[in-house]
């Protein structure tokens, strides 16, 4: 610490500059590499602290020794050096937030990516914040549409919801949460996909998706590439959740992807490594918990009194070799609110989606599930657990009695029915179509070219009818019966047979 007493005033202040003693700390870089600066001679630094290096470098203090300071660099320039002079700024991470940020990509700083000019926004919010106190929550009771068959009807999902999609590299964890983010057209809901540790071949992958379905507009990107320093990798989900933070407190519903915080654990354990924190549990340090516990518990619903907006988190964990009590995702299992898990067996056998419904629940989606969809989904989930229970005996050729050889006939058709595309979502109206179809046996006996074309009826037909989810039982069976006449007509022309089958039950 040193008497200051040569510091310039600038042009704008030197109306106001009057000459005093000052006091303050002038560090020294001690080390640096590897995305980490040690710093002596700062004793009054605090964490999350902003400290500004002579060559025009900045960095985040990340720990605190007794003669030293470990901080992340966030911006560095090549004159970098031990022996550089550092101050501490006073000031704090913050993000630049608002809507200007729609439809754009960004770094973890607020720095644009896609060549564009810097976001257009009018504030700023600090990327670490405390989560909203329990008095200012409110039940979970709107739902949020994937776009999925079998997480909108059997694992439904809330607003304000925190739900973990888990499982093994490649088995379309990523293509859901592309789905769930393209179904939010038109639904007031602003989303934020944050891409952490990806290479730059899926960056470019996942923009041009959200670009050719339309959803770019309503969503904004947070990207740390793979080859982005270690700090930014960390920062990222912070940063995404500063930004979704602050449409929730305006009273918006927002939608954020953690894209995936497997890698982001592994980026705090390098972190910590590097900063020579004690190592625990395979590496990682003591608090990896509390790292995505405080993330995660900052997304909620609000009470009307505190603007009634939500935050609904959909972060991702990898696993190996389907071991789901793994220590990462265990944590992550324990911090959500459910999880959607994904099957590497089932993807390999092409049952598509694969998700695992037998591992996989919602504990407070079905809060928020529409009354109309839970009342035609009812014991749907647990038939079909029954059927794949059902079916191993069938692999050993036992002869089962006829009430269970239909119980499995008709597991193999929602079977069937559950199957879809990538980057197909359905919408909440065809959900309750095929829903009703399938509980008045309106599709059972059909082949696969007939069922597709039923579903394929059903679906344009619940598009374009005017019908809504709070419409009588009555009209929307009237009116499966007359897509399924429709479909029936269609395939008429195609083959002697099908159409038959679509009639009888029209």
């Amino acid at each position: 610490m040193r008497a200051e007493h040569l510091d310039p005033p600038s042009t704008a202040d030197s109306a106001d500059y009057s000459p005093r003693l000052r006091v303050v700390e002038r560090g020294k870089v001690s080390s640096v590499g590897d995305g980490v600066v040690w710093i002596e001679g700062l004793p009054s630094a605090r964490m999350d602290g902003i400290v500004r290096i002579s060559d025009g470098s900045e960095a985040l203090v990340f720990h605190l020794a007794a003669d030293r300071i470990g901080a992340i660099l966030l911006t560095t320039t090549p004159a970098l050096m031990p022996g550089c002079e550092a101050r501490q700024s006073g000031d704090i991470l913050t993000m630049p937030t608002g809507d200007g940020l729609l439809g754009r990509v960004i770094d973890p700083l607020g720095a644009p990516l896609d060549g564009g000019a810097a976001p257009d926004c009018s504030g700023r919010r600090p990327i670490e914040g405390n989560s909203p106190p329990i008095v200012a929550r409110d039940f979970v009771d709107r739902p949020l549409y994937t776009g999925s068959k079998i997480v909108d009807t059997l694992i439904p999902i809330g607003r304000g919801q925190r739900q973990l999609l888990i499982g093994d590299n490649g088995t379309g964890k990523s293509a859901l949460a592309l789905d769930a983010v393209i179904s939010q057209r038109d639904q007031n809901v602003r989303c934020l996909y944050v891409m952490i540790g990806q290479k730059r071949s899926s960056v470019v992958q996942t923009i041009d998706t959200l670009r050719t379905h339309g959803a770019l507009s309503y969503t904004t990107m947070v990207v740390a590439e793979a080859t982005a320093s270690t700090g930014l990798r960390y920062l990222a989900p912070f940063s995404g959740c500063a930004i979704a933070e602050d449409w929730m407190d305006a009273g918006h519903d927002a939608l954020i992807v953690y894209d995936d915080l497997t890698t982001h654990a592994r980026a705090y354990r390098e972190l910590s490594l590097l900063l020579r924190r004690p190592p625990g549990r395979e590496a990682y340090p003591a608090d990896i918990f509390y790292l995505h516990a405080r993330l995660l518990e900052r997304s909620t619903r609000l009470s009307a009194a505190n603007g009634g907006g939500s935050m609904t988190a959909l972060p991702i964990a990898e696993t190996e070799q389907g071991e789901i009590a793994a220590y990462i995702p265990t944590n992550l299992i324990s911090i959500t609110d459910g999880q959607i898990h994904f099957d590497s067996k089932q993807f390999a056998r092409g049952v598509l989606p694969a998700i695992d419904i037998t591992r996989s629940v919602s504990r407070i989606g079905g809060k928020a599930q529409h009354e109309a969809i839970k009342r035609e989904a009812g014991r749907m989930k647990l038939d079909y657990l029954q059927f794949l229970e059902l079916e191993v005996f069938t692999r050993f050729g036992a002869k089962l009695e006829a009430s269970m050889e239909a119980r499995i006939r008709r597991g193999r058709l929602l079977r069937d029915i559950l199957a879809q595309d990538r980057l197909d979502p359905h919408s909440a109206l065809d959900q309750l179509a095929w829903l009703i179809a399938c509980n008045e046996n309106l599709l059972d006996g059909l082949d696969d070219g007939a069922l597709d074309a039923a579903l394929h009826s059903l679906r344009n037909g619940a598009a374009g009818s005017g019908l809504t989810l709070d419409s009588p039982r009555t009209e929307w069976l009237t009116a499966v019966r007359g897509w399924l006449s429709s479909a029936a007509d269609t395939l008429a022309a195609a083959g002697p047979d099908a159409p038959a089958e679509l009639a009888d039950r029209s």
